[in-house]
């Protein structure tokens, strides 16, 4: 097979599928409120910066700057499902003009109160009040979780396949879930300290909720690949430490592996996001169906994590697990040292296998001066496949 001519699509495609790709792909990351630099936009084409509007997650933003930059195209869309409830419901209340949300979830075990803020408007909030405060509220999330059944949603699906056909060749879909039981657990409905005495103290009652939520995440994955998504994306997204080896271990591995069959079972792949400190998980993750893990982040000042080298997650996920992580640039610097660097970033992911590289910069300038630096050490393994494909067929004629 003639790799080289490849579109955008198939070539992703390869790295997840653990293949040599004929590039290293380039997109443009995460892109949502809060997720690009204030002054991001300085110095912006009109036409690009009348096209992308008010940033909202799941928009088409990152196919946008994506496109406009000449790039591998990884389009977020929402998913294409919705919960239908009979016995339980949920009601959220905006507060401070929108920077505070109160949620009430009702349900015949008792209510349960949750509050968030948030740091800026359209950002994702923070919560400051848990809706499980105590072993008592244990039974009344189960069964709001029990109660939930995941449905499609016509007008999401017809947006995504909207989505779909203007991607094209150029690149993927991808569809996010609500987050790992766990990483729910400790992000939002319980935190880290209430968990930890959750499992300690009511550990069949935990794995009770943790079947029901798994059950809906999997009919959810299994839905949005069903109708088009690529990859299916799910987070632990803990930060720090928040989730130990044997909590993962034991809540984890199977729900991994479930959802993973279930997106396997339509050509989909399963992404794992966690932007944390994970280094003390890469050996679990390994041992897991999962086809890639999304924000690895490797110590300061190259990023926010405890991963010391690109090298050291390769070896320690093997050969099943493609990395999605940014460049890990430090924005520090001439021309010169910011291209020195990114040769560098390529370097250590030789020979280019099980490796997609997010390019966002400190600004749009920034960001095409990066791209135009990734592009020279793209071109250069696709010499090198070429040079491969050479030698094979020297070495057959």
């Amino acid at each position: 097979m003639d790799i080289s001519r490849l579109s955008p699509r198939d070539n992703l495609f390869r790295v997840f599928r653990h293949q040599q790709p004929a590039w290293i792909p380039v997109h443009i990351g995460h892109i949502g409120p809060g997720e690009l630099p204030e002054d991001f936009r300085d110095g912006m084409d009109p036409e690009l910066d009348a096209a992308l509007g008010t940033i909202h997650w799941n928009d088409g933003s990152a196919r946008i700057l994506d496109e406009y930059l000449g790039i591998d195209v990884l389009d977020a869309c929402r998913s294409p499902v919705r919960w239908e409830r009979r016995r339980t419901g949920v009601k959220q209340v905006e507060q401070d003009e929108g920077m505070t949300t109160v949620t009430t979830y009702t349900t015949p075990l008792g209510d349960m109160r949750q509050v968030s803020r948030r740091l800026q408007k359209g950002a994702p909030g923070y919560c400051v009040e848990h809706a499980v405060k105590s072993n008592d509220d244990l039974p009344a999330l189960t069964a709001f979780f029990e109660d939930a059944t995941p449905v499609a949603d016509p007008a999401a699906i017809q947006v995504l396949r909207e989505r779909k056909a203007l991607v094209g060749d150029r690149g993927l879909i991808t569809c996010g879930l609500q987050g790992t039981p766990v990483g729910m657990m400790v992000r939002i409905y319980a935190g880290p300290e209430t968990m930890a005495y959750l499992w300690a103290d009511r550990g069949d009652d935990l794995r009770r909720l943790f079947q029901a939520m798994t059950d809906y995440s999997v009919r959810e994955a299994s839905l949005c690949a069903e109708y088009g998504a690529d990859l299916i994306f799910n987070m632990d997204d803990t930060s720090t430490t928040c989730i130990s080896p044997a909590i993962f271990e034991e809540f984890c591995m199977e729900y991994t592996d479930r959802v993973a069959d279930a997106v396997h079972a339509h050509g989909a792949f399963y992404v794992h996001h966690s932007c944390g400190h994970i280094r003390h998980l890469l050996d679990l993750y390994r041992q897991t169906k999962m086809d890639a893990v999304d924000a690895l982040n490797l110590v300061p000042p190259y990023g926010q994590g405890d991963i010391p080298t690109l090298t050291e997650a390769f070896e320690r996920l093997g050969s099943n697990i493609a990395i999605l992580k940014g460049l890990g640039l430090t924005h520090q610097g001439s021309d010169a040292d910011r291209a020195a660097e990114i040769a560098q970033v390529f370097r250590d992911a030789a020979p280019g296998r099980n490796i997609i590289f997010s390019a966002k910069g400190a600004n749009i300038t920034h960001t095409q001066c990066v791209v135009r630096e990734c592009r020279k050490h793209q071109r250069m393994y696709q010499r090198i496949c070429a040079h491969r494909r050479d030698l094979e067929a020297d070495s057959m004629g």
